[in-house]
């Protein structure tokens, strides 16, 4: 919209400069004719005729100043002229020192957009002063009536207009078909140093600063850099826009400076990050908010086994995980839909918030895929090889099981109890003795509790009072309440865990089983 609307005042800007110029030429006339008069009745407009001692201007007819005074830029009269003069008629300043030489004068010929006849211009020398004199067939043989109160506003639309450009930060140019710069707005005048702060003049011809459009570049966007070696802070960064015009073409130019630092900054900033993860033994894969893959680690290919030109080449989120699923480094699918579901579940969880899956893969393999939600709806996914971790969290419980198979196959009712007093583990004769299931308990079972039910199921003894003050070396004998000698011992274990075991005296056992042996045979009554 910015750009259309820089594009509307400038294509505003040089059909009025055409139409002013003429109008105020039969402005000008009407003003100088007899009041009251029609256009059929006014004299044949006056051309405009210079005359130039060198660059000082000796004379000028009516509109010849005033062509001087609607001229585009600041300056002398010379320059204000060729300001006119050049972008329609490129060889009239090569053909100037050969004016002296010539027989007849020369006539130059320049096409006006909007016009069907072009303007004439004629140069001679007569006696040193240099003639020039500009024509507009369409002028010849007849007048023109224009109104002074049109003619004024339209007069303040133009100088407008002018201003308005001239107050744009943004550098604006008009570049003819074989790229000479016919016109510029006064920033891109101070940008190249054609004009001059104190006296408010420029030279001619305009100095090019950026390199000339071409035609197969079309219409659109492209950045350019320029590197100026009176410039101390170095190469300047434009954002060029260019638009093709009837004749010539109109560039537009933004400074981006401090676009292309921030770009330069975040380049630097993601090297730093890929070199800072490319040492991590965990595979991370960044995707933006358009899922498409924005940075990877080396890790990344080594645990996916994808190839580096196919991450390099920015593959959509389910791109990558259809390839995933190709090298076979998903969980076996029982079919593509539920897959698919399955992946769509991942994305979004991971784009709420924190997510970790853990992936068995065919291969034997076990992957941790963890998702993190990433600002402007960027989504990360780390890939861990955790099947070291895995076999090692497997063995560890093979261990403990066989541990504890171990225990519940001994006669001894044993109870191991942390430093911080909580039950550790049983075993199952333990369990059986005082009625207690740990592994289906959700209430915690400390030493004091534990000792609590000892003491109300045995008769008295000074082992529980000595076990409640943390004795770890004791071996006793306790009576329960049903009569059955026991031998209660204590042992300290390593981190200072401790160890109970409760042994029920053997003879007492032996005539248990004799008497149930004897009740069994007996008759019955």
């Amino acid at each position: 919209m910015q750009l259309d609307w820089f594009q509307a005042i400038l294509i505003m800007l040089s059909s009025a400069g055409a139409a002013v110029f003429a109008l105020a030429l039969s402005a000008r006339l009407a003003r100088q004719g007899p009041a009251g008069q029609g256009a059929q009745a006014m004299p044949m407009p006056e051309p405009a005729v210079f005359l130039f001692d060198g660059k000082r201007l000796v004379d000028t007819t009516g509109p010849g100043r005033g062509l001087l005074e609607t001229a585009t830029m600041a300056g002398d009269d010379w320059t204000r002229l060729l300001s006119f003069i050049g972008p329609r008629f490129p060889e009239f300043e090569a053909a100037l020192p050969t004016l002296a030489m010539r027989r007849d004068p020369l006539v130059l010929m320049a096409a006006v957009e909007g016009r069907r006849h072009p303007v004439q211009l004629r140069a001679e020398d007569v006696n040193g002063v240099t003639r020039v004199t500009l024509v507009d067939p369409e002028a010849e043989g007849h007048g023109r009536a224009v109104d002074a109160l049109s003619f004024l506003a339209m007069e303040d639309e133009l100088e407008l207009m002018r201003k308005t450009l001239d107050c744009l930060p943004a550098l604006v140019w008009r570049e003819a078909d074989d790229g000479e710069v016919i016109w510029a707005n006064r920033a891109y005048l101070a940008k190249c140093g054609a004009m001059s702060a104190e006296e408010d003049t420029f030279a001619w011809p305009l100095p090019r600063l950026f390199p000339p459009g071409r035609a197969e570049d079309g219409d659109g966007f492209h950045r350019v850099r320029i590197n100026r070696a009176d410039d101390k802070a170095g190469d300047m960064w434009f954002d060029r826009h260019g638009f093709t015009m009837t004749q010539g073409r109109l560039q537009i130019a933004f400074a981006a400076d401090a676009v292309v630092k921030a770009e330069q900054s975040l380049h630097s900033f993601v090297q730093t990050l890929s070199k800072t993860f490319a040492d991590l033994p965990i595979g991370l894969a960044v995707f933006d908010r358009q899922r498409k893959l924005q940075l990877f680690n080396p890790a990344l290919i080594e645990l996916t086994q994808l190839h580096a030109e196919f991450l390099i080449g920015r593959p959509s989120l389910h791109a990558f995980l259809d390839r995933l699923r190709e090298a076979r480094m998903v969980p076996e699918p029982k079919d593509y839909r539920s897959w698919r579901m399955q992946m769509t579940e991942l994305e979004k969880a991971a784009a709420a918030g924190f997510h970790e899956e853990t992936w068995n893969l065919p291969g034997g393999q076990t992957y941790r895929v963890t998702g993190r939600p990433h600002p402007d709806g960027a989504v990360a996914f780390l890939f861990e090889d955790i099947t070291s971790e895995m076999t090692l969290t497997r063995r560890f419980r093979a261990e403990l099981s066989l541990g504890q198979d171990a225990l519940d196959q001994m006669e001894e009712a044993v109870a191991v109890f942390r430093v911080s007093g909580d039950l550790a583990f049983s075993n199952q004769r333990y369990d059986e003795m005082w009625g207690v299931d740990p592994a289906t308990s959700l209430a915690r079972i400390t030493l004091h509790d534990s000792v609590r039910q000892w003491e109300q199921e045995c008769a008295g003894s000074p082992v529980w009072s000595a076990l409640r003050a943390g004795v770890t070396e004791i071996r006793v004998t306790v009576c329960r309440n049903n009569g059955w000698q026991m031998e209660c011992h204590a042992r300290p274990l390593a981190a200072g865990a401790m160890m109970v075991g409760f042994h029920v005296i053997e003879s007492q056992v032996t005539l248990v089983r004799n008497d149930v042996a004897e009740m069994q045979q007996a008759p019955s009554l």
